[in-house]
């Protein structure tokens, strides 16, 4: 991994040589494509074949090489990555062929660098996200992003812990699955001698961001079983901490 200062106000972390190891080492010719995954990425066809043992200890190779580099400087990857993660005990030619699909990726794109810096505004920015019941077992999935004005400097992907009963739970658990992240990264920037203006948190679920402001008044027959954790955000808002 290099890390280039070289641009004022920006840091450069290329893993090129990395992502062109991991092409050139993986055992089938990939072709390059230009998305690292198709609208069935998290759908598990059981009825394709397991792998040989050789071959799911392959196929566990590059995953964990995969996450390697998705965590440091490729997290255009992180969703393909979240999901073969949950394969790794007996993964099938199914599950094959979506990390041939993510390497082919890698191989169109595998001089790319990322690029981190930020604004002045003293604002971060968190985009949060789920998935209502998207995987095998009906658990939901989290996806969020971390900013400064510009670019992406955290990211999460992952498989929700728990089962949801709806689209609102699952956005509830998909905030306290990244609220410890949200709540860090204002207090280690704030130890650094930054001033942090505002730590907002943007939602597209009217029915989760009104729990999460008021709470349980907020709750009705629907919402009444929703675990009292999920409410730790209501304080922090009036604390002014998001």
């Amino acid at each position: 991994r290099v890390l280039d200062y070289s641009e004022p106000g920006k840091v450069k972390i290329d893993m090129t040589e990395y992502v062109k190891k991991m092409v050139e080492e993986f055992p089938e010719l990939v072709q390059a494509v230009s998305y690292p995954w198709n609208s069935n990425l998290i759908t598990v066809d059981t009825k394709s074949p397991k792998l040989s043992k050789d071959k799911a200890e392959v196929f566990h190779t590059f995953v964990a090489k995969a996450l390697f580099v998705c965590k440091r400087a490729r997290q255009d990857v992180q969703p393909a990555v979240a999901f073969m993660t949950t394969r790794l005990r007996e993964p099938n030619d199914g599950d094959w062929c979506k990390l041939k699909r993510m390497m082919g990726f890698l191989k169109e794109t595998q001089d790319d660098v990322l690029t981190l810096e930020a604004d002045s505004a003293g604002v971060i920015t968190w985009h949060v996200d789920a998935s209502f019941a998207v995987h095998e077992d009906f658990k939901s999935h989290t996806g969020a992003t971390m900013s400064l004005g510009t670019s992406v400097i955290q990211s999460l992907s992952v498989k929700q812990k728990v089962n949801t009963r709806s689209s609102t739970e699952a956005e509830l658990v998909s905030l306290d699955d990244v609220i410890a992240k949200v709540l860090w990264t204002k207090l280690f920037l704030e130890a650094q001698g930054y001033k942090i203006k505002q730590n907002v948190i943007f939602r597209d679920n009217q029915s989760s961001m009104k729990l999460e402001q008021n709470g349980k008044t907020s709750s009705g027959k629907r919402t009444r079983h929703f675990n009292i954790k999920y409410f730790y955000i209501t304080d922090l808002i009036k604390n002014g901490e998001v």
